[in-house]
């Protein structure tokens, strides 16, 4: 890793209009599986005026690693000669550790033309057809603005089956409590059954815990639905600098008439909304706006809190070995659907 001030970098991350929670150290921790090097441009007052947490993990087989800048880079996105500066140092980076391709997914809406100008002159390509949650990061997202708001106007601002719906989980009974690393075992499970349901891979409960471990307490909170005793729901939150992201949810099959998710989420608006956060982002959705489309009842239970419907520009991949680059797009898709069917396979077998 560069000889980075970590209290300045991080002062920095969070601070910035651009800052990101996965540009954070705290994520990089989160993600020790990855190597982690992280790259700064400074002014010449010695202030940072841009910066990359940079992830990198060798592929199986070949002797290459990835590199990855999740939700970066975290500077001005039209300071064509920053961005310059930390591509270039990308650069030396990948001769280190023999990267192929240097992968990038900015927090920057589609309709940014400057943005996608500079991009194209720094011979990045631009992934703009890639559908629904095949990145890394969701493309698709829903986006409420939180700036000068009260509790009551976001409340009126929602439609109305969504107030109605949070305020019958409340005249159920529903319960919602933060938890603990003990209660991941059992939000895991509901995670399982979740994702069984709804066709996605879910990571090991160990990943959850450890995300308690390196966000926890300032940044991150598990939030539990409780119903006659039972745990029916739960979601995690992440708040860092002035955004606040709805990460992951689960919930059961059993009770779901109770509607649990719609007072999840008013709680963890009501957080962002404690902590003045700008924006609170419900993450991601489908780009398929067809009511047949097996994500619709997603994107109308997102839809319903009064977000803006936002489309990031894409991945933007920096190619460093062409020839290799090819293999692997090629090799990537079929091991994503392969990861989800022995996924689907070993937790329907497990229930039996």
């Amino acid at each position: 890793m560069e000889n980075v001030d970590r209290e300045k970098y991080e002062k920095f991350v969070q601070s910035h209009p651009k800052g990101h929670f996965m540009q954070s150290l705290k994520w990089a921790r989160v993600k020790s599986n990855w190597l982690n090097e992280i790259i700064t441009v400074e002014d010449r007052m010695g202030n940072i005026k841009g910066s990359m947490s940079l992830l990198i993990r060798k592929l199986p087989f070949i002797n290459y690693t990835i590199m990855y800048c999740p939700r970066g880079p975290v500077c001005d996105i039209h300071d064509q000669d920053t961005i310059k500066e930390l591509i270039d140092k990308a650069k030396e980076i990948a001769r280190k550790h023999k990267s192929f391709v240097l992968k990038l997914d900015p927090d920057i809406e589609k309709d940014d033309t400057e943005f996608v100008r500079i991009a194209k002159r720094l011979n990045m390509k631009i992934k703009s057809d890639a559908k629904d949650f095949e990145g890394a990061q969701p493309r698709f997202v829903f986006r409420l603005d939180l700036r000068g708001k009260t509790e009551e106007e976001l409340m009126a601002a929602f439609h109305h089956k969504v107030r109605y719906n949070i305020r019958l989980a409340m005249r159920k009974g529903v319960e919602i409590k933060i938890g603990t690393k003990e209660d991941i075992p059992e939000f895991h499970k509901i995670m399982v059954e979740t994702g069984l349901r709804d066709n996605f891979v879910v990571r090991d409960a160990s990943y959850f815990e450890k995300m308690l471990d390196c966000l926890g307490p300032d940044n991150i909170r598990l939030y539990l639905a409780y119903y006659q005793g039972k745990m029916l729901a739960g979601t995690i939150a992440i708040l860092y600098g002035n955004k606040c992201w709805y990460l992951y949810g689960a919930s059961s099959n059993q009770h779901r008439n109770v509607m649990p998710n719609y007072l999840l989420q008013w709680e963890m608006i009501k957080w962002a909304l404690e902590k003045n956060c700008d924006i609170y982002d419900f993450r991601g959705v489908s780009g398929n706006l067809d009511e047949n489309h097996p994500l619709y009842g997603l994107y109308r239970f997102k839809k319903g809190f009064g977000g803006k419907f936002t489309e990031f520009v894409g991945e933007l991949d920096y190619v460093f070995n062409p020839f290799i680059y090819v293999l692997v797009e090629k090799s990537e898709a079929i091991y994503r659907k392969l990861r989800r069917r022995l996924f689907i396979i070993k937790n329907r077998i497990g229930r039996r």
